[in-house]
C-alpha cells in the first residue's frame, strides 16, 4: 500500500539533475494559494480599513494597491520557482545576460517602466485626476506599470506611455484640490451703461450651478479697443474636465441678457481713406 508521503515524493519529470515531484507541485501551487490570500485579506480588510480612517484619496489607494501587487508577484514567481527545485542562481545568472541583450533593444520600453513606478510612489499623476496634456483635457482612468490609460472629453479612451507623464509638462487640474479660475472674454459697443453690463455679466455668472460663489465672480474692463470696449468674466469652478461647456452656456446666457437690456455687442469695424491727386478730394468710406 502506497503511503501518501511515497505518493508525494513519485518523480513526474527527471532530466539529469532536475527533479520534479508530486509534492513539488503541491508546495508551488499552496505558495500560489498563499499569495492570493494574502494580498486578499491585505487589500480587503486591512487596507480598506486604513484607507476609511485616514479619508486616502481613491487615486493614492490605486497607487498602493498595484505597488502591492508589483512587489508579492514577483516574490511569489521566486518562490514557486524554488519549491519546484529550480536552481534560481543559475536562472539569474542566465536572466542577467539575457537582459543586457534585451534592454538595448527595449530601452524606451524600461523608461515607462521606471516611470510607472515614479508615478506610483510619488502620486504626482492619481486615477480620477484631470489633466493637460499636449492642448487635450484628459481624466486619468487606470495607471499601470507601463502604461495609463486616459480619457478624453469626448469619452475617447486613449493609451499613454508613463514616461509621457513623468518627463513631459502636465497640467494637473486636480492636484492642490483647490477651484480654479477661468474667464470669458467679450466686447460691448461704445455708450453702453458699463455699470449694468457689470452687473449682467455677474448675474450671468451667479446663475450657473457649475459657477462658484466663493470666490466669487469678479469683472475687469479690459481695454477700449478700436471697435469695442473690452470685458473679461472671472469665475472659479471645480468642473476641469467640462469647462467649455460651463463657457458655452455663460456666453448663450450673457447674449440673453445683452439683448433683453439693448447691450451690443458690436462687430470689428475699420475706417479706409481714398486719396486721389486732387487736393481736398480725400474720402472715408467705414468698413
Amino acid at each position: 500500500m502506497t503511503t501518501l508521503d511515497e505518493l508525494l515524493n513519485i518523480d513526474l519529470i527527471h532530466f539529469k539533475a532536475f527533479t520534479l515531484t508530486l509534492g513539488d507541485i503541491f508546495s508551488a501551487l499552496f505558495i500560489l494559494l498563499l499569495a492570493w490570500g494574502f494580498l486578499y485579506l491585505l487589500k480587503h480588510y486591512v487596507l480598506r480599513v486604513f484607507y476609511k480612517r485616514r479619508n486616502v484619496p481613491i487615486g493614492q489607494q490605486f497607487a498602493i494597491n498595484q505597488l502591492l501587487k508589483y512587489i508579492t508577484y514577483p516574490l511569489t514567481i521566486l518562490l514557486v520557482m524554488q519549491s519546484l527545485g529550480i536552481e534560481l542562481s543559475v536562472f539569474l545568472a542566465g536572466a542577467a545576460a539575457l537582459m543586457v541583450g534585451v534592454g538595448l533593444g527595449l530601452q524606451q520600453t524600461f523608461k515607462d517602466l521606471f516611470s510607472g513606478i515614479i508615478l506610483l510612489i510619488e502620486g504626482t499623476v492619481k486615477v480620477d485626476d484631470v489633466l493637460e496634456i499636449d492642448s487635450s483635457t484628459v481624466v486619468v482612468r487606470e495607471i499601470g506599470l507601463r502604461t495609463s490609460i486616459v480619457e478624453t472629453r469626448d469619452e475617447i479612451v486613449k493609451i499613454l506611455p508613463n514616461s509621457k507623464l513623468v518627463e513631459d509638462t502636465v497640467v494637473n487640474w486636480s492636484h492642490n484640490n483647490r477651484p480654479t479660475r477661468f474667464q470669458v472674454e467679450l466686447g460691448v459697443a461704445f455708450g453702453s451703461d458699463l455699470t449694468r453690463v457689470k452687473s449682467l455679466l455677474l448675474q450671468a455668472a451667479g446663475e450657473h450651478p457649475a459657477i462658484l460663489p466663493s470666490p466669487e465672480p469678479t469683472v475687469q474692463f479690459r481695454e477700449f479697443g478700436n471697435s469695442a470696449l473690452g470685458f473679461r468674466l472671472l469665475f472659479y469652478s471645480y468642473d476641469f474636465l467640462r469647462i467649455d461647456v460651463v463657457k458655452s452656456d455663460l456666453r448663450f446666457r450673457i447674449d440673453d441678457l445683452f439683448r433683453l437690456h439693448s447691450i451690443t455687442i458690436p462687430f470689428p469695424q475699420q475706417e479706409i481713406w481714398f486719396r486721389n491727386d486732387l487736393p481736398g478730394k480725400a474720402e472715408k468710406v467705414g468698413v
